[in-house]
């Protein structure tokens, strides 16, 4: 997809939001934030996004190396790097709302995971002050961390359908029954997920079955064939969470301000929502599965 292609397609839900976003903040008593600017806003939403499109694992390269060098006809009027992390925090909301517009579909079969976003090296927890408030120390399978768990939901074919950002102490299960609100079907997860009560839970009030591997010291239980499918298909949620890592660059140690860690965390989200290639079940899986 070329910059182009998400300019035009930024731009024409700019035209729609913006002037809903400055009506609801009015009706609610709240003065709007955004004023025109030099730079127009979908100039900088689409730069905030593409960079999770592009191979520069820092926004401080890829803006004066790339941008401010090789696209200087495609935007003319643009700002200085300090300038453009200044009023980065304004496009969170926008950010957010566009990525909604973007999110997949429940097909019936969803996985659930989650993946630690540390916001710091283990050895500078104590020194740590952007986040001291937000972040908190979790534990997983490869060892500590200080940072935040990012929870998210995808259907068979990789699409997005729901996440959110937890602390790194809670448990993966807390968020799941807001999560699979608007989901229906079977939900497969790890055996972090592996509850009886969240499983009733679930299925009283959503209709959704959760389905996890049974853990090593438990008794054997009967499960479908499809169930089986399902769970061995799990490596699709998988490689979602290592593509967002390590090609949209939604984890570094980096972050000067709560805020710009979030928007670089949708805009990494949005960048994967528009890869055309996303990891998925096979074909012949799903039409088993639909038989």
């Amino acid at each position: 997809m070329s910059i182009l292609e998400l300019f035009c397609d930024v731009d024409d839900f700019w035209q729609r939001f913006v002037g809903e976003w400055e009506r609801t903040l009015l009706s609610s008593g709240v003065k709007p934030r955004y004023h025109e600017r030099e730079m127009a806003a979908s100039e900088i939403m689409t730069i905030l996004i593409h960079f999770h499109q592009s191979c520069y694992r820092t926004f401080k390269h890829y803006y004066t190396h790339y941008v401010q060098v090789a696209l200087r006809q495609e935007f003319p009027r643009l700002l200085s790097y300090t300038r453009l992390v200044e009023i980065m925090p304004d496009y969170l909301v926008p950010l957010t709302a566009y990525l909604h517009t973007k999110m997949g579909r429940c097909t019936g079969i969803s996985f659930i995971d989650s993946t630690v976003l540390a916001v710091c090296k283990n050895p500078r927890i104590s020194s740590h002050r952007v986040f001291a408030d937000l972040a908190q120390r979790g534990k997983t399978s490869t060892g500590w961390f200080y940072g935040f768990k990012l929870h998210l939901v995808v259907n068979d074919q990789g699409e997005l359908l729901a996440f959110c950002l937890t602390p790194g102490n809670v448990d993966d299960r807390r968020p799941v029954p807001q999560l699979a609100k608007k989901l229906y079907g079977k939900l497969i997860g790890d055996k972090g997920y592996l509850s009886q009560p969240l499983f009733e839970q679930l299925f009283c009030d959503h209709g959704v079955q959760l389905i996890t591997r049974r853990r090593k010291n438990m008794k054997n239980a009967l499960m479908p064939l499809l169930d089986k499918f399902c769970l061995r298909r799990r490596a699709v949620i998988e490689s979602i969470n290592d593509q967002l890592k390590n090609i949209s660059q939604i984890e570094h140690s980096r972050h000067r301000s709560p805020t710009n860690f979030l928007v670089n965390l949708i805009g990494g989200l949005i960048a994967y929502c528009w890869q055309p290639h996303k990891p998925s079940m096979s074909h012949e899986i799903r039409l088993d599965l639909a038989a």
